[in-house]
């Protein structure tokens, strides 16, 4: 990163950074190389990151107040949401929630339903063409 870095998540033996320049970054720490680099992955700050388990997904915040959802594996983005009007300051998930802590004193309940399930599993059927 070129800038701070703002957040951290580990998932096996990855671990991601989060920064102030928009991007996150996605560090093998075995071999304690980079293993991604998802520039410009937020128009602003990274501020916040957790997973959404077990949908194998990376859920983002940023200090805009979007929450955006990736694919651990190659980091495609899955979907974004307008989640808050200030800057997500912290991402908690569990089996059947995510919640998203902001500088507009909120915190917000998202449930995972069943589209949301579905459309991960039509991303796994998918096929380049």
């Amino acid at each position: 990163h070129y800038d701070g870095v703002q957040s951290l998540a580990l998932k096996g033996k990855y671990l991601f950074s989060g920064s102030r320049d928009n991007s996150i970054k996605k560090w093998n720490t075995e071999t304690q190389q980079l293993v991604q680099h998802m520039t410009g992955a937020h128009k602003d700050w990274v501020c916040a990151l957790d997973f959404l388990r077990p949908q194998n997904v990376l859920l983002s915040g940023c200090r805009g107040g979007m929450l955006k959802l990736w694919r651990v594996e190659n980091g495609s983005p899955v979907c974004e949401i307008k989640a808050h009007r200030h800057p997500i300051n912290a991402i908690c998930t569990n089996s059947s929630c995510v919640f998203t802590a902001s500088s507009d004193r909120l915190v917000r309940l998202w449930r995972v339903t069943g589209t949301l399930e579905e459309q991960l599993n039509d991303l796994d059927r998918s096929v380049d063409v």
